[in-house]
């Protein structure tokens, strides 16, 4: 039986370390990834061996040769072009021929036992069985769901957080019969887990999980590329250095030398002819490559030095990692994360900082503090986007320096010559942010059309309308004054959705920005009567029959935002009589408290009540949320606010479809079936509820946090269209909010957020799915559980903190708070 290793991987997040190598041939302990992988081939049996190269593919064929020092028989199927995991495989057929083969990746560290693996597959019958192992983190894998016998239920490639629902990871490595590859198409990129593997499972062909108990390693990070070596020297993995144990955990090659005045403290591992003087000392988890020289005074501690390094005297690395030929000089200090690449020359009392990048052939010149990769920084953090775009403390973690290389980075996934909006609330960090945002972008060759202080609603509808290639807001962190959001949208004014956060972290993270030639600068305009044009459209798109004729009386609070550059001038149109409070640009406090809002809010009820308006409407403060108040100033609550517009709209249209996110109250698919109208249920992401509203049947989005999309004007969140198409509809049905309000049932839904330790997510929802049991399961974000009765738990992991929410609704309140205890218990237990 045949072996095929996949080695034809760039390692993008990888660099500088496969900058000029590839990944396969990384060293862990001194002996490059592939080889391990190699060896535990060999160790089951596995001589016959097809290797899949592309990227740099001269070198791997030249370490490897045929095989012969290690023992194996080895051939090379080369790709032209990247083909994919399965085309790779595919091209590799001719090698193969008419008999059973194992698929491994040349870059995962793994000693899982491979004869147990094809043992498990014949007994099945499998056309495919895949190795899984369980995973603290499953985002950069796919997960996979087996039942009882192994066999496959359901698999969802690198998944958002919110569709998590296992930690059983896809490690890579299969067992196959030679005719799943006449499942793939010849000379195309094809991918097993994205193509191949749901269309055999659609045809309910045998696909089976082997769940792993070996250790398994994707060395994709360099966290994960640290974690390796540590693991390997911990005994953590079933593979034992080269050379001698000297004293427990302090393994020596041949031919080092060490003075016995060296302080060395193991786990660690020193390599072939390499020497460390006395005085020097070696922390847990140092790896030497062959032919390093280690100075007296210097100290490493989780360090991984490649070969040939030269290490001068009183150095100090901690966790770092340094590329083979490189010299680090007297007194020169290498911080955690880390990355000197091949051939570099670090300059006597240099400074390079946590995570900082240096890529190969650069010189870091003496006494130099380095806070940036090749001068340019990296910003060390779990993901760059949350859920409201790029977030953090102004001027702490959110500078103008980030900001330039955001919007570069941002520029880079652009066309050059490209038209991108900026806008900005009216705070003096926002205004400050836009202007390095500007730079970047017309130094990236991005054309910018400033709109200055607007609206978002304002901002997203101008990028659509002017075909931009996308947008770029600045904010004030709602309810935090210290803090500032950084908005990207896209082509058509909406967040950009996850593959296109996705890109732009990767040119980010690798921080490989375009820039400009002097003849391609591109411009900077500020395009006028962009006010007047949103409101000459927005009036010409949503009914306004029946307003002047109602005579309605309405107060508004426009939050001293940006809603009052757009209303003043809107409602002088309409025929309205309005009440107008905070309708000014506050540059001090863009931003309120919650204890300042529920003031307002309390004020605008007052201001309702005595002056007898139809209702009342709060703003925030950048025109995209709206919160009510009824005719008797009563506050209605964001979940209770959404039913009653959803009412309102479903009563008039009387047919379409509605999205809504899956956190939503199930009354509202009762009052949209009481009007004939159909409800569409979607993940709880911006661009997955937008993308929904853009359906050419849609007639209205909300997200339950106050923002609506009117989609015959937008298919964003708009708080100001959502109050002009609410206008319109009160004064055509005649019917006040709290009489809307009654008519519609009352909900139960509660919710609860509990700790949960990024390590525990995938976890977590593994046995949420397990402690589901027979009931019905839906998947759409996060796993929502159905019970018989209807009633439902809805369990979600938060992609950016360490919490996983929960949602529970029952007939009862009583009924909504025992099923919320019961599957908190379930949370709790898993994340413990």
């Amino acid at each position: 039986m045949k072996a095929v290793v996949m080695a034809g991987g760039e390692g993008t997040r990888l660099r500088p370390m496969t900058a000029n190598q590839p990944k396969p041939l990384l060293p862990v302990v001194n002996k490059p990834i592939m080889e391990h992988v190699l060896r535990l081939l060999k160790r089951h049996g596995f001589t016959e061996t097809v290797v899949t190269v592309q990227f740099l593919a001269a070198l791997v064929r030249n370490y490897f040769g045929d095989g012969e020092e290690i023992g194996m028989s080895l051939s090379y199927a080369t790709e032209e072009m990247p083909l994919g995991t399965a085309g790779s495989v595919k091209n590799a057929q001719d090698a193969l021929r008419d008999e059973r083969f194992l698929v491994i990746s040349g870059d995962a560290l793994t000693d899982i036992d491979l004869t147990d693996l094809v043992r498990f597959h014949k007994e099945n019958g499998a056309l495919v069985t895949i190795a899984l192992k369980r995973v603290p983190n499953p985002l950069e894998f796919g997960i996979i769901i087996i039942d009882d016998d192994g066999r496959v239920q359901r698999f969802l490639e690198k998944p958002t957080w919110g569709q998590v629902f296992s930690d059983t990871a896809n490690t890579g490595i299969y067992v196959m019969e030679p005719e799943v590859l006449d499942h793939v198409a010849a000379g195309e990129s094809v991918d097993w887990s994205g193509d191949v593997f749901p269309k055999l499972l659609a045809e309910g062909a045998p696909l089976y999980g082997y769940v792993a108990d070996g250790y398994w390693e994707d060395v994709g990070t360099h966290e994960s590329y640290l974690k390796a070596q540590a693991d390997m020297l911990s005994g953590k993995i079933d593979i034992e250095p080269d050379g001698f144990e000297v004293s427990p955990g302090v393994w020596v090659a041949e031919g080092a030398e060490v003075d016995s005045e060296a302080v060395l403290k193991g786990p660690l591992y020193i390599g072939d002819y390499a020497k460390v003087e006395a005085g020097a000392e070696l922390r847990e988890y140092t790896v030497l490559g062959s032919n390093v020289v280690v100075k007296e005074g210097a100290f490493l501690h989780r360090a991984v030095v490649h070969d040939n390094v030269f290490i001068g005297p009183s150095t100090n690395l901690r966790g770092c990692v340094v590329g083979k030929n490189t010299d680090v000089m007297a007194g020169a200090r290498i911080e955690e994360g880390a990355v000197i690449g091949d051939e570099c020359v670090i300059e006597s009392e240099a400074y390079v900082s946590s995570d900082v990048k240096v890529y190969p052939f650069k010189t870091i010149e003496a006494g130099a503090v380095v806070n940036t990769s090749v001068i340019w920084e990296s910003r060390g953090q779990r993901t760059l986007f949350g859920p409201r775009g790029v977030s953090g403390l102004i001027n702490v973690e959110i500078t103008p320096e980030l900001a330039v290389r955001l919007a570069s980075a941002y520029a880079t996934t652009l066309k050059k010559g490209a038209g991108v909006t900026a806008s900005r609330d009216a705070s003096r960090a926002a205004r400050t942010l836009n202007r390095a945002v500007q730079s970047a972008l017309t130094a990236s060759a991005i054309n910018v059309r400033d709109l200055e202080a607007c609206p978002i609603p304002v901002a997203r509808y101008e990028t659509a309308r002017e075909d931009c290639a996308g947008g770029i807001v600045i904010r004030t962190t709602p309810g935090d004054s210290q803090g500032v959001d950084i908005v990207f949208l896209d082509e058509h004014g909406a967040d950009l959705s996850q593959a296109a956060q996705r890109k732009l972290e990767r040119v980010f993270g690798r921080q490989e920005y375009r820039r400009a030639f002097p003849g391609e600068i591109a411009e900077l305009t500020y395009p006028s009567r962009v006010v007047e044009t949103y409101v000459r459209d927005l009036q010409r798109c949503i009914d306004m029959r029946g307003v002047r004729e109602a005579e309605l009386k309405i107060v508004i609070d426009c939050a001293g935002g940006t809603a009052s550059l757009v209303l003043p001038q809107l409602l002088g149109r309409l025929g309205v009589e309005v009440l107008t409070v905070n309708n000014r640009l506050d540059e001090v406090s863009p931003t309120e408290t919650l204890a300042e809002r529920m003031r307002d809010l309390q004020r605008l009820g007052e201001l309702v009540s005595s002056s007898r308006a139809a209702f009342g409407v709060r703003f925030d403060p950048v025109g995209e949320r709206i919160t009510l108040v009824n005719e008797n100033g009563e506050l209605i609550s964001d979940d209770r606010g959404l039913l009653v517009v959803l009412d309102l709209v479903a009563s008039e249209r009387r047919a379409g479809r509605v999205a809504l996110p899956v956190t939503t109250t199930r009354v509202a698919e009762q009052v949209c079936r009481f009007h004939g109208v159909q409800v569409e249920w979607t993940s709880t992401s911006q661009d997955v509820l937008t993308k929904a509203a853009a359906a050419e049947d849609n007639i209205f989005a909300g997200d339950g946090r106050g923002g609506f999309i009117i989609p015959e004007f937008s298919p964003t969140v708009d708080g100001i269209a959502a109050f002009i198409r609410m206008l319109g509809l009160v004064a055509r049905t005649r019917l006040t909010l709290s009489q809307i309000d009654h008519r519609i049932p009352e909900a139960h839904l509660l919710k609860r957020s509990v700790p949960t330790p990024w390590a525990a997510k995938g976890s977590v929802m593994r046995h949420v799915v397990e402690a589901a049991g027979t009931r019905r399961v839906d998947t759409t974000d996060g796993v929502r559980v159905i019970e018989d009765d209807t009633s439902w738990i809805l369990v979600l992991p938060d992609p950016a903190e360490a919490v996983t929410h929960l949602w529970a609704e029952g007939a009862d309140r009583d009924t909504a708070q025992d099923l919320l205890q019961d599957w908190a218990r379930v949370v709790e237990s898993a994340g413990s």
